[in-house]
């Protein structure tokens, strides 16, 4: 007795789905395997940052004695290499690489905060009370407003902005003495010799 027509069309119907989920998982499976987490690609990356304007975290601690100033993209476009670090005081890996945030600061580099949203002005000022404040300025992104129209998806999260207001380079996630040296300083050199933009 053969099958009907239609019992030997019911398992090529089921192979075809199989078939596209395997090489979906397949797929998934090779980028996470080959991919770097570490370095995320941003389609901002030689675009000028995004326009914002954030308030300064209100009794921020200081070691000049003298308030802390909120900042805007404006800040960034004012010929100097900077960097954007994305945190908060919930973070731990934002914890752990503070003292390189720190360290990064101490050698002239201008280190710009935003703290970001879920973060409360008492968390984040205890945290910069006891860890020191590296920052050249602090921007409260109480909405997430300004994290979102970077891309970042994440705490922490570090930016390199050319003098001319553009971004350089993302890293998503904590840095390291390694990625220090093997990707933000080269960054921010590339960026030095960046030519300004046409005007």
């Amino acid at each position: 007795m053969t099958d009907t027509p239609e019992k030997q069309t019911k398992p090529r119907r089921l192979v075809l789905p199989v078939v596209i989920v395997v090489a979906v998982l397949s797929l998934l499976y090779y980028q996470l395997r080959t991919g770097d987490p570490q370095s995320l690609p941003s389609v901002l990356i030689g675009k000028p940052v995004p326009d914002f304007q954030l308030a300064a975290l209100p009794g921020a601690p200081s070691p000049t004695g003298l308030p802390v100033p909120g900042f805007s993209s404006d800040e960034l476009k004012k010929g100097r290499v900077s960097l954007i670090n994305v945190w908060a005081s919930w973070c731990a890996p934002c914890q752990v690489e503070h003292p390189l945030i720190t360290d990064l600061a101490r050698r002239g580099i201008p280190v710009y905060g935003i703290n970001y949203k879920g973060d409360t002005p008492e968390g984040a000022k205890r945290f910069l009370s006891r860890l020191g404040n590296p920052y050249k300025a602090v921007g409260v992104d109480d909405t997430g407003r300004v994290a979102i129209d970077f891309g970042v998806y994440g705490v922490p999260e570090t930016f390199v902005i050319d003098g001319a207001g553009r971004i350089a380079y993302r890293h998503a996630g904590q840095l390291t003495e390694e990625v220090i040296a093997q990707k933000i300083k080269p960054a921010m050199e590339k960026a030095a010799k960046a030519a300004p933009p046409q005007s």
